[in-house]
């Protein structure tokens, strides 16, 4: 088998097991952050976990990416992939001021071994199974979705600052978050992580770009849900206006 056939099952095989997580996720919440639970096995602190899970987004894709034909266009690709990995990798746990809550090694396992193959997906297929030629810059698609893909990542920053800063130091427990666009929404930090996501499908124009977007809504909008769901059982006066992580849909 080429390495060309290998990724295209690949690619078909990536998003049925997308649909099945998705549908599983609507019954079983991942037992980590609030919905932490005994009963998963051996723990890791969260820091750990979140770095250990996101990493490979970080080392491996750049590795992958400079092992074909890089383009300027895939380089800004890879750059503004980067930005999000890095700081999601190295910034945001140690953010977090409930360090030493734990999450299941199963957890932090399977989110390595997605960035894995997600990172393969998106390195390949940014510097060997598809040409960007420079006059990729002046689409008006590619101005256009960047915009998206940036205004996904302030509103995604925005968000989880708003959550970070609900706790003075010392103080644990959970608050209502308000500001920003927990208005309309109990998850806009995962509405802009989708937006960021669904704007690198249309830049790339890609199947790989397509499938990632699809992978990040069905594990994000079930999450969303359960967090709607936590909300509204834990205060009896949170707003009843708002959605899970759709502004009037969802």
């Amino acid at each position: 088998m080429s390495e060309l056939e290998f990724y295209n099952g690949l690619l078909l095989v990536w998003p049925i097991l997308s649909g099945v997580i998705f549908l599983m996720l609507l019954f079983l919440t991942a037992p980590y952050g609030r919905h932490t639970r005994k009963g998963w096995g051996p723990e890791v602190s969260n820091r750990v976990g979140w770095i250990l899970m996101e990493c490979p987004s970080v080392f491996l894709i750049a590795a992958i990416f400079f092992m074909g034909t890089p383009t300027a266009v895939g380089l800004f690709f890879l750059i503004l992939w980067e930005v999000h990995y890095v700081h999601r990798t190295f910034v945001f746990p140690f953010r977090i001021r409930s360090k030493a809550k734990p999450m299941p090694l199963m957890i932090a396992l399977s989110g390595f071994f997605f960035n894995c193959v997600n990172s393969y997906l998106n390195g390949r297929g940014l510097s060997f199974f598809s040409e960007y030629p420079d006059s990729w810059f002046v689409d008006p698609r590619f101005a256009i979705v960047v915009g998206l893909f940036v205004l996904g990542f302030a509103i995604n920053f925005q968000s989880d600052q708003i959550l970070l800063s609900l706790r003075k130091p010392g103080e644990t427990g959970y608050k209502i978050p308000k500001g920003g666009l927990y208005r309309w929404v109990s998850c806009p930090n995962y509405l802009g992580e989708m937006l960021e996501w669904t704007g690198w499908a249309i830049a790339t124009w890609s199947s790989f770009g397509l499938i990632f977007a699809v992978w990040t809504a069905a594990n994000l909008i079930p999450r969303a849900v359960a967090h709607h769901r936590w909300y509204r059982e834990k205060f009896p006066d949170y707003p009843a206006g708002r959605k899970a992580v759709i502004p009037l849909l969802c």
